[in-house]
This record gives structure tokens, C-alpha cells and sequence, in this order.
């Protein structure tokens, strides 16, 4: 319960503040407990900070795996769009978290770059693994073209990616109705003539 707690206010602190403009001090004060009190539950700001990061990043490909499964029977298309959706969503939903992911990304610590990176490459590992089959199985079916997969795949994630920045820049109201133009312009580019 504690460990949870910690984690809460943690995430609320390092969106706002920043891994570097964080202390554990306040982390404990939020949390309403004494500063040696988290030493319990974590070893340092560094596995707190960790642990978000891989939690936002798991939270996102469990959102995509259980989407998968619930339209498993459907196009690659729709099921591309599907992601898409679920994922933009997700960055409105979980603003905060979206928030520290941006944070984590722009402005790495230093001394967890190398930690962040291999936990970003594990979660797009299981993001791949899931867009390799949706593709895969659209070129067999003949609505995607022929190509190489994996740069189909690094396509997609700059679509993710740059939606991810634009909302920040534009806000939701504003990229709420450029999804479906976004969308339909990309899909030009993978679609089967």
C-alpha cells in the first residue's frame, strides 16, 4: 500500500518537477511519511523513478495486447487504426503519465539513460512482436504492400511519435479531428494498390 502510495506521488512530482528538481524528501512528504521510511519499500530515487518508467511503458503495450485480442479477427487496417486510437487515448487518459514518459524521453537523467533505453527497447520488443504479426498477416492478405516489415514498423512508431508531440503542441480539442486525416493519409502509404 505504501509502495504504491510512494509511486503516486512520485509520478506526480516527477511529471511536474522533473527527475532532477524531485527529492526523495518531498516524495516523502507527499506520501505523508518520513524520508527514511521509503528505504522500506525502495533503494533509491533512481528505482522509484525506474519503476514508473517501466510501469507507464507495460501499461501501454497491456493496454495493445488485450485490444489484439478482443479484434483478433479483424483487418490489419482496422486493427492498425485500432492501436492508433487506443494509443492516443491513452496519452489523454494518463496525461500524467504521458507527461513524465515525455520528461523521461527529452530530458533523461544521466545516470539512468542507459537503464531507460533498455527498458524502451524491451517494451517496443513486445510492440513490434504484436505490429510484425498485424503486418505480416495484411501483406499475406494483400491489403498491405509488399515491403519490409520492420520499416513498415519504425513507419508506425513515427506516427505514434509524432501524434505523441503534437498533442502536446496542439492540445486534444485540436488533434482529436486530425486522427482521421492522419490516419487515412498514412494508411495511403501502406495499402495495397
Amino acid at each position: 500500500m505504501t509502495r504504491d502510495k510512494i509511486i503516486e506521488a512520485a509520478l506526480t512530482l516527477f511529471s511536474k518537477n522533473g527527475y532532477e528538481g524531485t527529492s526523495l524528501t518531498e516524495i516523502a512528504k507527499a506520501v505523508g511519511i518520513k524520508k527514511p521510511s521509503i528505504y522500506n519499500h525502495f533503494k533509491s530515487k533512481d528505482e522509484i523513478f525506474l519503476t514508473i518508467y517501466e510501469n507507464i511503458l507495460w501499461l501501454h503495450v497491456q493496454q495493445v495486447e488485450k485490444l489484439i485480442e478482443d479484434i483478433k479477427g479483424l483487418n490489419a487496417k482496422v486493427q492498425l487504426s485500432q492501436i492508433l486510437d487506443l494509443t492516443f487515448q491513452y496519452y489523454i487518459d494518463f496525461e500524467e503519465q504521458s507527461s513524465f514518459l515525455k520528461r523521461s524521453v527529452f530530458f533523461s537523467p544521466e545516470n539512468l539513460k542507459e537503464q531507460l533505453h533498455e527498458q524502451f527497447m524491451a517494451a517496443e520488443d513486445a510492440m513490434s512482436a504484436i505490429l510484425r504479426t498485424i503486418i505480416n498477416k495484411g501483406m499475406e492478405n494483400g491489403e498491405i504492400r509488399k515491403g519490409n516489415i520492420d520499416d513498415f514498423i519504425v513507419s508506425y512508431y513515427c506516427l505514434l511519435d509524432g501524434i505523441f508531440i503534437e498533442l502536446s503542441y496542439y492540445g486534444v480539442e485540436k488533434m482529436k479531428p486530425r486522427i482521421v486525416n492522419i490516419w487515412n493519409n498514412f494508411w495511403f502509404g501502406f495499402k495495397n494498390d
